[in-house]
């Protein structure tokens, strides 16, 4: 990674769409210079194009989830389990007490709740040891988060996570809006 990469990192993090044009000023390339710069950064996989969603914009609630899972073949099962769960933005494997983190999303308080304590909860899964659930009220820096967007309004009738929405007395009681995969699906992601 050179002065030049990291120049045009640093631009396109703060506005992914500034021109190649723009990119050849502030680097001193020209413009096929940073084209050919930019290509090789995204062939390479050090940088990918994709569109961030600011989360207090669409009023979003946003939370950290922190488990001690006990072995590593219960934190691959849990990390299976959620891979196509378009709630969970991202999760980490750490090296302290709790050894998965994940950054989640719901569309209100209520499905946060729900997220939080019902059977299509992180925490519920087996192998959890203890886990510790914190509701984002501020994010700092940089509002903008990578929805995976593109998992919603799959139209399924179970969730990814092989739970069922319809039997769950919060979602029955409009407390959750159900997993924006499936058909029974109320919200708005």
């Amino acid at each position: 990674m050179d002065e030049i990469n990291r120049k045009i990192i640093s631009q396109l993090q703060l506005d992914g769409r500034t021109t190649l044009e723009k990119l050849a000023e502030i680097t001193g390339l020209s413009n096929t210079g940073v084209k050919k710069r930019l290509n090789k950064l995204i062939q390479k996989g050090v940088v990918k194009v994709s569109a961030l969603v600011d989360v207090k914009n669409l009023n979003l609630q946003a939370a950290i989830v922190l488990m001690e899972v006990e072995s590593s073949e219960a934190l691959n099962r849990l990390i299976s389990r959620f891979r196509n769960c378009p709630r969970v933005v991202n999760m980490f494997t750490t090296l302290g007490g709790y050894n998965l983190v994940a950054l989640v999303v719901a569309e209100d308080r209520n499905t946060l709740e729900s997220i939080s304590i019902e059977k299509c909860s992180l925490r519920s899964g087996e192998g959890v040891r203890r886990s510790e659930f914190y509701p984002i009220s501020d994010i700092y820096y940089s509002p903008f988060i990578q929805l995976r967007e593109h998992l919603t309004h799959m139209n399924h009738a179970i969730a990814p996570c092989n739970v069922d929405c319809r039997p769950c007395h919060r979602y029955r009681t409009e407390k959750c809006a159900g997993c924006p995969t499936t058909i029974y699906y109320r919200g708005q992601l």
